[in-house]
């Protein structure tokens, strides 16, 4: 369960900074766009867009982190029940929120951490049940087994 925890934990910083510099790649290109319009057709706009995209070291470098956090999350669910893993990816709202505070300087009002913490909540439950579950399998491992 160690393991799963770890890569759990590499996986939701993986995202979270993916999302943080997407963010900031997707600021740098937004603006062009949005100056374009008035000159630009909106097809051609569109497809510079696409271009601004594919060249932009902050998307690409986010691109490549989200695709990491993605095969970490093929091998959780490749090593645990989907109802245990998927619910648990909530908490990268949480690395993600933090991120976003330190690393974007967002102001992030009490409003949203109350919503985090109940995301928190949300898997500390999960948790929970996936222990009750393999406490479950150890009795039934244990009167199973012949005297």
């Amino acid at each position: 369960m160690t393991k799963i925890w770890i890569v759990l934990i590499v996986a939701f910083v993986f995202e979270a900074l993916g999302v943080i510099v997407l963010k900031k790649g997707l600021d740098e290109i937004g603006p062009r766009y949005t100056e374009r319009r008035a000159t630009t057709p909106a097809l051609k706009n569109v497809l510079l867009l696409v271009r601004d995209w594919f060249t932009n070291k902050n998307v690409l470098f986010g691109v490549a982190l989200e695709a990491a956090f993605f095969i970490m999350l093929q091998y959780l669910l490749g090593q645990r029940d989907v109802s245990f893993i998927w619910p648990l990816t909530a908490l990268t709202f949480i690395t993600t929120t933090l991120a976003a505070k330190y690393l974007l300087h967002e102001r992030v009002s009490g409003t949203r951490w109350a919503g985090v913490a109940l995301i928190m909540i949300g898997a500390a439950l999960i948790t929970w049940s996936e222990h009750q579950k393999d406490a479950q399998r150890a009795v039934a491992v244990e009167q199973n087994r012949p005297q």
